[in-house]
């Protein structure tokens, strides 16, 4: 552990800083090693962020009611209440991004944290450089609304009728009858992003760049999009084992059912 946190405080102090923001966002960061918390709170304020910091998932729980954060930065490796139980608590009742940082080399327990509800992992040692982008990504992407959209000429301004789904994309809301379904930013702009392509298959990877901002460097990051994609059935398809929203392009990705003529929904 102390080897993992050496290095990772290196390449933290070391790496080079990016442009500081315009507006400034709230971060909240939970790591139990101090070092960590302390650099981190240096170089996030450094580049215009409100940055609070939690010593445990307990108190990362407590400060999170308190500040409302628009980001958290969240360690999975903390005693009594680890990262993983904090996040599923966290999405409960907020669809706020969430950032994992893990030192767990199995594959197996990333995808438990998506399978949580957060948004991304950054696996330890990790690069200032690469925390910095995803913080800006997942903000980013959890707010943008794009206000227009290809879907065969309809306006984001009205909301579209897909089978039993009324999918507004200028809210950035999706309704099954008069109940609202709840997806997280990223889930939205993946459901936007294989929307305005309907009837073709995207990649992983072209997801990954699209929504999260980057390029796989690692096999193992394509398991990110399969499971939000996993997500996004479960939340939508009625019978998410047999999808027929959602499809999976084999050996390429995934696409959304064509949408050849995409009905308007009346208003709510």
């Amino acid at each position: 552990m102390c080897a993992l946190v050496g290095s990772t405080l290196a390449q933290i102090r070391n790496g080079p800083m990016t442009d500081a923001i315009d507006v400034a966002k709230k971060v909240l960061v939970a790591d139990d090693e101090e070092n960590i918390r302390r650099v981190l709170d240096t170089r996030l304020k450094m580049l215009g962020y409100d940055v609070t910091l939690a010593c445990s998932g307990q108190e990362a729980i407590e400060l999170f009611r308190q500040v409302e954060p628009d980001v958290v930065v969240l360690d999975v490796m903390m005693p009594e209440l680890d990262g993983f139980a904090v996040c599923e608590r966290l999405r409960a009742q907020s669809e706020v991004p969430i950032i994992l940082l893990t030192a767990l080399g199995d594959v197996a327990d990333r995808v438990t944290g998506l399978q949580l509800g957060a948004d991304d992992y950054i696996v330890k040692p990790f690069s200032p450089k690469e925390l910095e982008a995803r913080i800006r990504c997942v903000l980013r992407r959890a707010t943008t609304q794009t206000g227009s959209s290809a879907l065969g000429g309809v306006s984001a301004g009205r909301p579209v009728q897909v089978g039993d789904l009324r999918i507004d994309l200028n809210r950035r809301q999706v309704f099954r009858g008069d109940e609202r379904i709840r997806l997280t930013g990223m889930e939205f702009n993946m459901l936007e992003l294989l929307m305005s392509r309907s009837g073709q298959a995207i990649s992983r990877m072209d997801m990954l760049e699209e929504v999260w901002g980057y390029r796989p460097e690692r096999s193992a990051d394509n398991r990110v999009v399969d499971v939000h994609i996993s997500r996004l059935r479960a939340k939508l398809e009625l019978d998410p084992e047999n999808p027929e929203l959602i499809l999976t392009a084999r050996g390429m990705g995934y696409l959304f059912q064509r949408l050849t003529a995409p009905v308007v929904a009346s208003p709510a």
